[in-house]
């Protein structure tokens, strides 16, 4: 029953297959083994296979136009539009320093007091603790 089926393009395989599969890039016909793109070294593959290729400095998708190659376009962007900042990274965490005298203890987040608008750390965040001058009546020490 050789008319039922089709034999695959790829040269090395020539297999008749009952179930072709047509490349959606190329229009040839497949067999199962070699339907993908890279299977059958397909030449129209980049029509199909769109791909967006990302700054690795910034994490950026960098478009790139029909026909261009995606190295060189993503090495252009990197000598003119790359806005990665090195020192950035390297930025302090726990910048929030206590203003209590004498504590030398720096949060991550702020923690300010609500009677005297004061940032204190978290052994110093109560008014209590930091003789808050805020507030002319005093909390109780409960």
């Amino acid at each position: 029953l050789p008319w039922l089926g089709e034999h695959c393009s790829e040269r090395s395989c020539k297999q008749l297959d009952f179930l072709p599969l047509k490349c959606d890039a190329c229009g040839e016909v497949f067999c199962k083994d070699h339907i993908r793109y890279d299977d059958h070294k397909c030449s129209s593959a980049y029509k199909k296979n769109v791909q967006v290729p990302v700054c690795p400095l910034c994490n950026t998708p960098i478009p790139v136009q029909k026909g261009e190659i995606p190295d060189i376009v993503v090495g252009a962007h990197i000598d003119k539009d790359c806005k990665y900042n090195p020192a950035q990274q390297k930025q302090k965490i726990f910048t929030n320093k206590c203003t209590k005298p004498g504590c030398k203890r720096k949060e991550m987040m702020k923690v300010v007091c609500e009677q005297c608008g004061s940032s204190f750390c978290i052994k110093h965040r109560h008014p209590l603790d930091h003789d808050c001058r805020g507030s002319s009546q005093p909390i109780s020490k409960a």
